[in-house]
């Protein structure tokens, strides 16, 4: 497995989809902040409402609202939507299916026909993979606002630290979903599709408007991107880690079997 392991992180590291996924996720990040610093200062809004915009008193609430943001605040509204749930599915889907696309398959399950190995490998290779956009993306929303002059009220490294960790556990059960998928469905079309439909919570919403017409519990709030939503709330802080745990376990292990027994099919 650890053969496979250090085999799967050389290939990592000479992917070009690896590095087209963590650009996406740099630029869009950076456009965030961008925008967040126009909508923060009271003179952009100015030269904007003499140019003929409408500046209502909303306007003026969400500029006074970032000025106020600490930099978990920020954070949290750049990462928390689901954004990063989306990237990380997408790219753990590109990175497996070029397994069977290239037919590197073959010569893997000929070397080592314990598939479980193959299967441990890359659940260790997704919890890698999801870490490393987690931790780039919370460097770069803590750096890149001070390069424009944008400066959150500052929170202790600790927060931040234990922030980046409980965020880093769903995104990590949620790169083992789009595993799972790869190996069952051999496609990439429908890993990305679901890590842009369960990434950015429309199958929370569709499960919880269907639970509120047919009086369910609201088991909404154990999907990976309702979790991720969760993780911090400006009026109370980090949320306790035992939920976070929970849901990221019970995935991770539903998501696991499912990928071993994908993987027992003969068809290789």
């Amino acid at each position: 497995m650890f053969n496979m392991l250090r085999m799967d992180l050389r290939r990592l590291l000479k992917s070009r989809s690896f590095y087209i996924v963590l650009g996406i996720t740099a630029l869009l990040l950076i456009l965030v902040t961008v925008m967040a610093r126009s909508l923060s200062d009271p003179e952009t809004l100015a030269a904007m409402e003499e140019q003929g915009a409408e500046i209502d008193e909303s306007d003026r609430m969400m500029s006074e609202y970032i000025q106020n943001m600490s930099q978990l605040d920020f954070m949290h509204e750049s990462l928390g939507s689901g954004f990063l749930l989306v990237m990380t599915g997408i790219g753990m889907t590109l990175f497996v299916n070029g397994d069977f696309s290239s037919g590197f398959i073959k010569n893997i399950c000929c070397v080592n026909p314990r598939r479980r190995d193959y299967v441990l490998s890359k659940v260790a290779l997704a919890g890698i993979y999801s870490g490393i956009i987690t931790v780039l993306s919370v460097l770069l929303i803590l750096l890149s606002p001070v390069l424009i002059h944008m400066y959150p009220v500052p929170d202790s490294i600790s927060q931040i630290w234990r922030y980046t960790l409980w965020m880093w556990l769903p995104h990590w059960a949620f790169a083992l979903m789009t595993l799972a998928l790869v190996l069952l469905t051999r496609s990439t079309t429908l890993g990305i599709i679901l890590s842009l439909v369960a990434g950015s919570g429309l199958t929370a919403a569709f499960v919880g408007a269907l639970g509120k017409l047919l009086h369910w519990p609201p088991l909404e709030q154990f999907f990976l991107s309702s979790v991720v939503k969760s993780v911090y709330v400006p009026q109370n802080g980090i949320t306790q880690g035992w939920m976070i745990l929970a849901c990221t376990l019970t995935w991770a292990a539903i998501y696991g079997i499912g990928s071993l027994l994908s993987m027992e099919k003969r068809d290789i």
